[in-house]
């Protein structure tokens, strides 16, 4: 059963130099206790996305339109006193950056308290016993004595936890982590993925984790969605989408990642170009001046996503037919070169 359902959601923003359509009809759905992972480039729209779930894009400037349900109650449509009850109580966000997230006027425990505060009949004394417990949870050493220390007295791995503890402490049903490990070395970056992974299974709540890099969302989603120039491209289960994944720019996200079962010698192959403004978008697939597999079709047609697959719970927005994709995936399989890999399916299906 799905906890919550976004259908053909839009959000676009006047600007002095033209509207900006930053999310484009996207659509998708989270179920009870599954993780959706969002992935693409900077500019996708995918934090807007997020943010305009909790209704934190709501302003004069900003057009938008679609619906966000969450138990039944369209999020877009509430009340703004209605959402507040709602926002860091049932559905939480980690923020991008803690440090620009975080008051730097207020210790740690204040902050921790002040949440639980505003959604909870408690004493302040009681609030202030939750939050150190929830910096114990996080992995927070000497919690007690750490409640009185301001942000700027933590490094940046452990501000994520203190972001962590102040998403997880009023036990929201859905959490929404936008680039939780985006700043982090490798190491605190698998320390904090595996915190959320742990805190997710023990609090049986849902998830959305918003990342540019496919290798995050390998091991902690259970769906992904592919986003590009503020649409979904692709969407698909994790294991489907790295196996047989079906979309041009997919294929490009995933030759850019290092590979252990590849030479160390074997160049990484980067997405060519820049993604397309978004006041002024290319016509067609918006995917297609920086596409190697380009059709002449691609720049007049704008392709809808569609089910792909015998499964039916993949999705691909692509002009190229599905034997096409087939073909030039298991070349690029091969060998990541789009060249070869043209060369190599066109010989695969002219045989067909």
């Amino acid at each position: 059963m799905s906890l919550l359902e976004v259908d053909n959601l839009r959000v676009a923003f006047d600007t002095e130099d033209g509207r900006v359509q930053a999310v484009d009809g996207i659509s998708f759905s989270v179920e009870k206790g599954k993780t959706l992972g969002i992935v693409g480039e900077s500019g996708c729209g995918k934090s807007v996305a997020s943010l305009t779930m909790l209704g934190l894009t709501r302003s004069m400037n900003s057009r938008i339109e679609g619906r966000v349900e969450f138990e039944g109650r369209d999020l877009l449509s509430i009340p703004e006193t209605d959402l507040e009850a709602i926002r860091g109580n049932e559905v939480s966000m980690i923020f991008q950056d803690p440090l620009s997230s975080l008051h730097p006027f207020f210790k740690i425990g204040h902050q921790l308290s002040e949440a639980v505060l505003t959604h909870r009949d408690v004493s302040k004394g009681e609030a202030a016993k939750l939050a150190v417990e929830m910096l114990d949870l996080v992995g927070i050493p000497n919690a007690e004595a750490r409640s009185h220390s301001y942000p700027h007295e933590f490094s940046g791995g452990m501000r994520q936890r203190v972001m962590i503890a102040m998403a997880l402490i009023n036990d929201p049903k859905l959490l929404i982590a936008d680039e939780p490990t985006t700043a982090l070395d490798v190491t605190t970056q698998a320390q904090i993925l595996g915190l959320i992974d742990d805190l997710q299974e023990e609090l049986g709540m849902s998830m959305i984790l918003i990342t540019h890099d496919l290798g995050v969302v390998a091991q902690n989603a259970d769906e992904i969605a592919v986003m590009y120039a503020g649409q979904i491209v692709e969407r698909s289960s994790v294991e489907e989408l790295f196996f047989s994944p079906q979309h041009p720019y997919t294929w490009g996200l995933l030759g850019s990642i290092p590979r252990i079962d590849r030479s160390s010698e074997e160049p990484l192959i980067p997405v060519t170009g820049q993604p397309p403004s978004l006041i002024h978008p290319p016509g067609g697939c918006r995917f297609h001046p920086r596409c190697p597999y380009v059709q002449e079709a691609c720049s007049t047609e704008q392709p809808s996503l569609e089910t792909t697959g015998g499964g039916g719970t993949h999705h691909s927005a692509c002009l190229l037919s599905e034997t096409e994709r087939k073909a030039l995936w298991a070349s690029l399989e091969k060998s990541p070169d789009p060249a070869s890999a043209i060369a190599a399916a066109e010989l695969k299906v002219a045989r067909r």
